[in-house]
Formats: structure tokens, sequence, C-alpha cells
């Protein structure tokens, strides 16, 4: 009998990401292999993301076109999940009928238990408000379909206890719970014995990791300095302290995971500007496998847009953190979001916005236009919502200030030798390979043999442009070890 088959298209960000590679692994362990494509699949899957509002265009459009696929196919299901359908999901439910199953972001691991009951008893929507804390239910203890051998994402936190008031991350994904400190570095041995050297720390805020584990333990009642259970949830280091303050553990755990045997690179993402703290900047400096590179968000370099952002820094502040960060973090690349036409934001607020982006000089910049997200604080702004066309040219003026500093970074690394990992034929040219530096950087290179993805090469960057470098390829450093087949079991 021929397998049923799935396919996956995710909106979104990093997490995103990382729901889909487990609702995949759900979908394996019930049988469904991967489609060539989602037309020739039997279960297709829109995993979403709400934080702008062209992620919500091309979710309706993509779901016209399935609807019509399904009168053609009426076999096909249709499952869609993530933050837009934790947000929208009267309106989804309301334009898309012929979906089977919609679920938002603290049910993942109810996915092929939904698909089962639709086939039942038709569509259904299941939106959980908040998530359970029991450890089977937590997105990381469902089996993973990783698409790449070499690298894995691994989820350190979800939720978010911050305020700011343009984004939804917080109503969809709900309040801030750490995973336990021994369970991740757990999960990092297992993927080094799988064959993964690259790992990237996901959280909404993860210089605030652990905060609530520590937190916990000086609470509990029952507490009486149990070494082992505190090493467990909180890690060694803090276990040893006689004190046990209550403070994040994320330096900690860039330390613990860098020395798990196999790992060669750690990156993470994103850290809060108001949450960095001297000790992950020593974590990073002093840990050989923890990446030069830092994605801290900007968002606007006005004090007064900052504090109607709730953002809980200033912009001298801001450049503060980022000094110390450049200064103690030998070759750091930093990238950055930055925001134009928040309501309010006037001609000053967004001078200041390009004064702090050409001082800060960052390598790489995300820039976005304001967007309203229903549910957020901004919204509400009506009053103060600015001209399109202003806030266009804005974005026009930051975009050149943001790319002629990514531009000099660039040509600033033009004959150096680059350490990089292969991540598969370049998009922009297939006779080249694209690859990743340890600041994060593309790198297009040629190789007369194919390389698989994985392997690590040094290159001689000869070329740059503003987004990246271009070099030839100086030596094979090492091929991607053997792995067994996914999916795994994270807890």
């Amino acid at each position: 009998m021929t397998p049923r088959t799935y396919a996956i298209r995710t909106f979104g960000c990093q997490m995103n990401e990382h729901d889909s590679e487990r609702i995949a692994g759900l979908l394996e362990a019930d049988g469904l292999v991967p489609a060539l494509g989602p037309d020739d699949a039997d279960v297709v899957v829109l995993n979403t993301c709400c934080i702008r509002e062209n992620a919500d265009n091309k979710l309706y459009g993509t779901l016209g076109r399935l609807k019509t696929a399904k009168e053609q196919r009426p076999g096909l299901e249709i499952i869609v999940s993530g933050c837009l359908a934790q947000n929208d999901r009267e309106e989804l439910q309301r334009r898309a009928g012929h979906v089977d199953v919609i679920l938002g972001t603290h049910n993942v691991h109810r996915a092929v238990d939904l698909l089962h009951q639709a086939r039942e008893s038709g569509p259904i929507m299941e939106i959980w408000d908040e998530a359970l804390e029991e450890a089977e239910s937590f997105p990381s203890a469902l089996a993973v379909r990783r698409e790449v051998g070499h690298a894995a994402w691994v989820s350190i936190q979800i939720g978010c206890d911050n305020t700011c008031t343009y984004c939804i991350v917080p109503s969809v994904r709900g309040r801030e719970l750490s995973r336990p400190f021994g369970e991740l570095v757990a999960e990092v041995q297992r993927l080094a014995a799988d064959g993964v050297h690259e790992i990237t720390l996901l959280g909404q805020n993860v210089n605030s990791y652990g905060r609530d584990l520590t937190l916990q333990r000086r609470q509990d009642a029952d507490h009486d300095a149990d070494h082992g259970a505190d090493a467990l949830i909180a890690g060694a280091q803090w276990a040893a302290d006689p004190a046990r303050r209550v403070r994040p553990l994320f330096a900690d755990l860039l330390a613990a995971v860098s020395a798990v045997e196999g790992i060669e690179r750690v990156r993470f993402t994103s850290p809060h500007p108001k949450d960095l703290r001297p000790e992950t900047i020593a974590a990073m400096a002093d840990n050989a496998a923890v990446c030069n590179h830092l994605h801290l968000p900007l968002q606007s370099g006005s004090d007064a847009i900052l504090t109607a952002m709730h953002r809980g820094y200033t912009a001298e502040r801001y450049l503060e953190k980022l000094a110390a960060a450049r200064a103690g973090i030998e070759d750091l690349a930093v990238s950055t979001d930055i925001i134009v036409g928040f309501p309010g934001e006037t001609d000053a607020d967004f001078e200041r916005t390009l004064e702090v982006a050409a001082e800060a000089e960052f390598d790489l910049a995300f820039t976005f236009i304001f967007s309203p997200r229903d549910g957020t604080v901004a919204a509400t702004y009506t009053d103060r919502f600015l001209d399109p066309d202003l806030v266009g040219r804005r974005y026009s003026r930051l975009h050149t200030v943001t790319e002629r500093s990514a531009l000099a970074k660039h040509r600033a690394r033009i004959g150096r030798i680059e350490e990089v990992v292969v991540e598969g034929v370049s998009k922009r040219n297939e006779s080249m390979l694209a690859s990743r530096t340890r600041q994060n950087k593309l790198l297009h290179f040629a190789s007369a043999a194919p390389l698989r993805p994985g392997t690590r090469a040094s290159v001689l960057v000869t070329d740059a442009g503003a987004h990246y470098l271009t070099g030839e390829l100086v030596e094979v450093l090492a091929a991607p070890r053997h792995r067994t087949r996914i999916p795994v079991t994270a807890g």
C-alpha cells in the first residue's frame, strides 16, 4: 500500500520553522512520508505567522488555491496551525471553511489526533489559550524531523513576558516558560550524538532564560537546598551558589551547551537589549563554540518612540550595550531590527533613528514598516497613524543608511580567510555553493568537487555585496559526520 504523503509550508520566524519540524515528526510517526511538493500531498500543513500583514495575505492566498485543489481532490486534508491561527481563529474559520484542522501554538502535539478526529466528525478547531507545563505537552518533547543533518534548533523557552506595544507574540505564545537546564543539555548531547555540530538556541527573549526557573526554586515552600534537583532545573553553577539568587541562566547555558562534545557552533536568537548582561557577553567571548554574531533589535533610535514601544531602554543605553559587546567579543558581527513609521513618529524621531543606525554600523539590518496587528496596544493608536507615502520615503532613507553600513562591513572582509559550513547549492548561482561564516554571513564559492551540507571549509573572500560575500575555496577542513535517520525525540 502506498503511504500517504504530507507537505508543510511555514510562514514566519525560526520558532515557526521549528514547530513545523515537530509537526513533520508527528506526521511521520503516524506513517506519512514527505511529498515532492504541495500539489502531490495528501495532507498540507500551513504553519502561520501573524507578526506582519503580508503573512496574512500569503496565507489566505494559499488557502484560496488549496480550496480549488480540494474541489479537484476531495481526499486532500488541510491543517492550519501557528500564531495566526491562535490569534485570528474565528476569522480563519469564517474565511476558510474548507480547512480540516485549525490549531494554535500551545497544542502542536495534538496535530495528528485532531486530524484523525476531523476524518470522523468533520472540520475541527482547537485553540488553547495557554500552554500546559507538563513536560510531555511542551513542544520540544515532540519528535522532530530535521531538514538538515548538521544543524538543529533547540527551543529553550516559549512565550514572552515583555509588553512591547507593537508585538502580538505574548498574546499568541503566552507567558514565558523556560525548559529545565538539564533537559536542554541532555537534548544537545543527543543531537551531537546524532551528527549535529551546529545548534541555534531559540526563545522570544533568550537573555531572560531561566529567570522563572530560579524564581520557582526560591519560592518552593518545600525546597530544602536539594543540590541535585537544583542542578537539574537550574544548572550546576546556580546550584553551587549558596545565595541561589533569582537570575537569568542564559550565560550558564551557553557555557554548558558549548562544552558538549561534537558541538562546534552555537547560535541564538533573539535577545532583548534591556536584558543583555555582562555575563552573557563574557560567555560569548570565553566559549569558542559560541559564534561571533549578535542579533540585537534596536527598533527605533528615538527615546520617545522606544518609550511608546515599551522597549525598556534608551538609544544611549542601547549603544552602550552594543559597545560593550563589541569590546568584549572579538570580530563580532551585529544585526538588528528597525521599525519605521511607528504611530506618532515625528521627523525628529526618524532623524534620530538614522543617526543611531549610522553610529551603530550594523552588519545587517532587517527594516520594516509598522503594521498594526489586531490585539496589540499600538493598533489602537489610530489617531497617530502616519501617511503611507511619508513612511515609504523614510523607509527608503533608512534602507540606504543600513545598506551602506552592511556593504562597508562586508568589503572590510575581502582578503580574509573565513571558516565556513556549507549549506547547499547557492540560490543566486547554481554553479556555486552557499555557506555560512561564524559571523552568520552568507558566503558563495565554487568547488570542483561536490561538497555535502555540513562540510567545513576555509574560503578566501574575494568580493562582497551588502548581503553576501564571494570567495575561493582554500581547503576542505572536515566532512559532515554520520547521523542516524530522523525523526528523533527530544524529550
